[in-house]
């Protein structure tokens, strides 16, 4: 995809799904801005890897802190002139049963995977509307958007509400050229998923829910996202992205 000159802010950036994105983006001739949260070692260096190729920084910001997100956003500006692609991917999940699911991670989880997109989607529309020109603003959500899952019931409705999140502000960003769109990944195989990698049993179970028998490599989503913010898709809006390997469609979900 051309991306060339577009300038993009990738939440939760320094690893598995973000990472891949961040270095799709660049490799099409983006410029990057790398969000992240904790160490910098990784980070730095994809930015520093990044940076032999293209153009990209890194900087830390907690997508659940409105201040820290005008920072990340203003730093993108400042960086690199202006802001053309905001893609929320940061995230979190942990299972609970429903019944011993502590508050304070209903809260957490909360924060991170709904108010943060809240929040990011915001501030980025914010500085389309005011530079004009339009923009993309591209959600890493979740098969869970429509597919229950026992034990995850946080997450699963963070990923329902950032569906109507974006069906919603889609339409009214729509008349500023702003298009808004979900991903929904199925299975990634990413350093979120190791433990069940190494569950024999679980990942059998898995796979044989996914009818191409396989997980997702992250640089599949990428692909879609690089799609999802080049010109090539201007006229697509208010939609989720099912990346599944059919999984949704066994389940008799769609």
């Amino acid at each position: 995809m051309n991306l060339h000159d577009k300038v993009a802010v990738v939440t939760g950036a320094a690893t598995g799904i973000g990472r891949a994105i961040a270095t799709q983006f660049v490799r099409d001739g983006a410029k990057v801005v790398i969000d992240y949260v904790g160490p910098s070692d990784k980070a730095d260096d994809l930015a520093h890897a990044l940076g032999t190729i293209g153009s990209a920084v890194a900087v830390a910001a907690d997508v659940s802190d409105e201040q820290q997100v005008d920072m990340l956003v203003e730093h993108a500006v400042k960086t690199f002139g202006r802001l053309d692609v905001f893609v929320n991917n940061a995230g979190i999940e942990e299972k609970y049963p429903f019944l011993e699911t502590p508050t304070e991670y209903w809260n957490k989880v909360l924060a991170i995977n709904l108010t943060g997109p809240f929040l990011c989607s915001r501030r980025a529309a914010k500085q389309m509307v005011g530079q004009g020109g339009g923009g993309r603003i591209i959600n890493i959500s979740s098969v869970h958007e429509d597919i229950t899952m026992p034990t995850n019931a946080a997450y699963c409705a963070t990923k329902g509400g950032l569906r109507m999140l974006m069906r919603t502000i889609a339409v009214e960003l729509a008349p500023h050229g702003i298009t808004v769109n979900n991903i929904a990944p199925g299975a990634v195989d990413t350093p979120m998923d190791a433990s069940l990698e190494q569950d024999h049993d679980a990942m059998a179970a898995l796979l044989n829910e996914i009818p191409l028998h396989r997980m997702a490599k992250p640089q599949e989503i990428a692909g879609l996202c690089a799609f999802l913010a080049s010109d090539k898709a201007a006229y697509v809006t208010g939609a989720t992205y099912v990346i599944d390997g059919g999984l949704m469609r066994k389940s008799g979900s769609l």
